[in-house]
């Protein structure tokens, strides 16, 4: 009898063991805060993507106006403060010439045959402006900025609406009256700051818009300008600077271009990147 009682009480001291232990066992704070950082971080990771995608669809819906249609060919007609101008194509001159522009920075007119590459190119000097309106002869939008005024976060916004975009060219532009200045082929509207909407309105309306430059579907790649682009010459054109109506008129004796596959149809426009 007495084995049987000794038998009990240990077994309730070791049961009475094991609960104090389990009881003094400490939580696994660590592993706790670990687990609800992890979700706090995939909570807002979910959060800040939720809210891109709904800015872009935002920006998406604001810029549906400014899309050319076959209705409305070309909707920067509406933008305020917008200079159009009529200008042929196909007029060009040598690298050694100038042309008197008739505005500044130039939208159009005679320019070199070599033209500006327009791949989503961000030049960090001053270009040539003959070599840049060729470029806007193929249908690209270059954003032209004043560098004493232009600097910083201000120019970064500017960057992202061209780094990589197909088209999309940016340049200083020394002795510029206003901070930015934006060109397409006949078109030109100047803006105070970056943050002004009608940046974005501007490229909807007119990059690759095929109503309204003359070679559809032409290249912007010149590998070989980018490796050496043409500096800008800062003074004004002498007396023997080619006329706006001058130049050779090379629009019989080129091929025409080939339309690109990725070339948007008439009526169409690219989409400004998101910034």
């Amino acid at each position: 009898m007495t084995s049987g009682k000794k038998t009990k009480a240990t077994r309730n001291s070791v049961a009475a063991a094991r609960s104090s232990v389990v009881a003094s066992k400490p939580k696994p704070w660590g592993t706790i805060i670990a687990v609800i950082a992890v979700l706090g971080l995939a909570a807002g990771v979910f959060g800040y993507a939720y809210s891109q995608i709904h800015a872009n669809n935002v920006k998406e819906a604001a810029l549906a106006k400014w899309k050319p249609t076959d209705t409305n060919k070309d909707p920067s007609t509406q933008l305020a403060g917008i200079v159009v101008k009529d200008y042929k194509g196909s007029r060009h001159v040598e690298p050694t010439q100038r042309v008197a522009y008739d505005q500044s920075p130039a939208f159009g007119g005679p320019h070199d045959a070599q033209w500006a590459d327009c791949t989503g190119v961000v030049y960090d000097k001053a270009v040539r402006t003959e070599n840049m309106v060729h470029g806007l002869e193929h249908g690209a939008v270059w954003i032209a900025y004043n560098p004493d005024q232009v600097k910083d976060d201000a120019l970064a916004k500017l960057k992202t609406k061209v780094e990589g975009i197909p088209y999309m060219m940016l340049s200083p532009f020394p002795g510029l009256d206003k901070p930015i200045s934006l060109q397409s082929w006949g078109h030109q509207l100047k803006v105070e700051n970056a943050d002004d909407e009608r940046i974005d309105q501007f490229i909807s309306s007119l990059l690759r818009n095929a109503n309204t430059y003359p070679e559809v579907g032409a290249s912007c790649e010149n590998s070989q300008f980018l490796a050496n682009p043409a500096p800008f010459v800062a003074e004004k054109p002498g007396a023997d600077a080619v006329p706006m109506d001058g130049g050779k008129d090379d629009s019989q004796t080129q091929p025409q271009p080939q339309q690109n596959p990725s070339t948007p149809p008439s009526g169409t426009a690219s989409t400004p990147p998101s910034s």
